[in-house]
């Protein structure tokens, strides 16, 4: 036997001695790698349960004063479930003519504010010009402006045209106040209806309008529910312009009136203010109820056809 082999066969022989079971350390590793994405779901779950209560606490305390005659500022279950919290604010005075008011005001701004976008907004979907982006950034930074930094020169403007104290002047500048953020929201919809659809209506002869109104909108109906629901929402919780733009009591919304119940008149009455809260926020639920049906069809649609 050569040197060589003889150090080849001690090597090996070496290798063989030092070779043993192999370490646990390697399922150890694999175990720990996956406790970590458990244990991270685990705290993702836990902070997602703390926001829910969170939010979940405030609806708590509003359902259950609405039906406790002895209502306070802590969240507790009734000693008796009652209804006279209802039947204190269920009266025209309190509720009827208030919640009329807010509908008439926040019914006649939408309908303005979702008209007026989509009539903006088709030409910056359809048209292509240097003008649409500066138009559009101009048109986000309008929806940054603090109402209350606009409130004294409008307030001024208001009373020189003799707007003050009046519902449609009061529900134009409502419109005015969720125009920008409206023309953005339809911009995009609108932007996902295929032009295929309306230049076969172009070459039947149909004009922009027809065109618009019977094939972009009906698609894009998912969008436009949106627009709806949101500016209705953001009018109806509006309490600074028609608290700054209507001075007469029987024109006040029900956001201004629920003012009201927080102290003016002695000390307050948190059952009936939880009970008004609910009335208050019934039509704005029921709207979303209705809406959430349709809201889609319309996107399934528009795939559908654009693809």
């Amino acid at each position: 036997m050569s040197l060589r082999e003889a150090r080849q066969e001690a090597a090996g022989q070496g290798t063989e001695k030092t070779s043993g079971p192999p370490s646990a350390d390697p399922p150890r590793r694999a175990r720990r790698q996956l406790r970590r994405p458990a244990r991270q779901k685990l705290a993702a779950n836990a902070a997602l349960l703390v926001l829910a209560a969170a939010f979940a606490l405030p609806l708590a305390w509003l359902v259950l004063s609405s039906v406790d005659s002895a209502a306070t500022l802590r969240t507790r279950v009734p000693d008796s479930v009652t209804g006279e919290n209802f039947s204190a604010v269920w009266n025209e005075e309190i509720t009827f003519t208030p919640m009329l008011n807010s509908l008439l005001l926040c019914g006649s701004g939408t309908l303005l504010t979702v008209v007026c976008a989509a009539l903006a907004a088709y030409p910056l979907s359809r048209l292509r010009s240097r003008l649409t982006r500066p138009y559009l950034l101009t048109v986000i930074f309008s929806t940054s402006l603090p109402i209350t930094a606009i409130m004294v020169p409008v307030y001024g403007l208001f009373v020189q045209v003799n707007l003050v104290d009046t519902m449609y002047g009061t529900a134009l500048f409502l419109a005015a106040t969720q125009l920008p953020f409206a023309i953005w929201l339809m911009k995009n919809f609108m932007d996902g209806v295929p032009v295929v659809l309306e230049e076969a209506a172009w070459t039947d002869g149909a004009s922009g309008l027809q065109s618009l109104l019977r094939i972009v909108l009906p698609l894009m109906g998912p969008g436009v529910a949106v627009v709806t629901v949101y500016s209705f929402v953001m009018m109806w919780g509006n309490f600074f312009v028609p608290f700054m733009l209507l001075l007469s009591p029987d024109q006040l919304p029900a956001s201004v009136s629920v003012y009201g119940l927080f102290g003016n008149y002695g000390t307050v009455v948190y059952g009936q203010l939880a009970a008004f809260s609910m009335l208050y926020s019934t039509p704005v639920v029921l709207l979303y109820i209705l809406v959430a049906r349709r809201l889609g069809g319309g996107f399934a649609l528009g795939a559908a056809v654009k693809g």
